[in-house]
C-alpha cells in the first residue's frame, strides 16, 4: 500500500487527538526500546486493553470520546477505547483506523454497533485488533496475522462493517458528546442499518 494512502490513517484529529502531550508521552513510554511496528502494536494494544476500563463492565463515569479524555480519566466504552488506540498507534507512527461490528446484546435485537480497530502491520497489511476489555465469555488477543476479536457473528442481521475509517462515525461522537453517563449511553447504543455505513 502506498504512504498516501496510509496518511489519514496518521492524521491527528479532534477525536483521535495524537498531539495531544499525555497521548504522545503514554505511546513513547510504551513503545520505548520496541524496534518494530509488530511489537509496538502490541504493546499499545495490551495498555489499552488491560488499563482502560470499559464503561459498562465498570459502569464507570464520565463518557469519553477524545483519545486524551480517555487517556486521561481512563475509561471508555469500546468506542472510545478504539479511538484511543488509534491515537497511540499513530502516535508512533503506525496507520490505525476504525472498524465496527454490528452485533446483537445477547444474541437477541436490538442490534447496535461495536467499534475496534485495524492497524497497518508492514508483515500482515492491515489487521482487525480488538481492545474493548477481556472478561467472562470474551477474549480478544493480539497475534497477527490471525484475528482474534472479541465477538463473533453469530446472529442473522448481525455483520463486519468492511470499512476501515480514519476517523469515528458521526453517530458514534454523537452518542458519546450527548450522554454524559455510561447508562445514558448503554440506553441510547447507536446502530445502523446494512447499506448505511457510507
Amino acid at each position: 500500500m502506498d504512504s498516501a494512502s496510509l496518511t489519514p490513517y496518521l492524521a491527528s484529529s479532534e477525536y483521535i487527538d495524537w498531539h495531544s502531550e499525555n497521548v504522545q508521552q503514554q505511546s513513547k513510554a510504551l513503545t520505548r526500546g520496541l524496534t518494530t511496528d509488530t511489537d509496538k502494536a502490541r504493546a499499545c494494544f495490551t495498555f489499552v486493553r488491560e488499563d482502560i476500563a470499559h464503561s459498562w463492565d465498570y459502569q464507570r463515569n464520565p463518557v469519553t470520546c477524545k483519545a486524551s479524555d480517555v487517556l486521561h480519566h481512563k475509561t471508555g466504552y469500546c468506542y472510545a477505547k478504539s479511538h484511543l488506540l488509534a491515537a497511540l498507534l499513530r502516535a508512533a507512527g503506525i496507520p490505525a483506523g476504525l472498524c465496527y461490528q454490528r452485533l446483537t446484546i445477547g444474541n437477541t435485537p436490538p442490534f447496535c454497533l461495536h467499534g475496534l480497530n485495524a492497524v497497518y502491520l508492514k508483515e500482515f497489511g492491515w489487521h482487525r485488533i480488538d481492545a474493548r476489555g477481556n472478561k467472562a465469555g470474551v477474549t480478544a488477543e493480539f497475534c497477527p496475522p490471525h484475528e482474534s476479536l472479541a465477538f463473533p457473528i453469530v446472529t442473522p442481521g448481525e455483520a463486519d462493517l468492511a470499512e476501515i475509517w480514519a476517523e469515528p462515525l458521526p453517530i458514534i461522537t454523537e452518542c458519546l458528546t450527548t450522554h454524559k453517563t455510561w447508562q445514558g449511553v448503554a440506553e441510547n447504543l447507536p446502530d445502523i442499518s446494512q447499506g448505511e455505513q457510507g
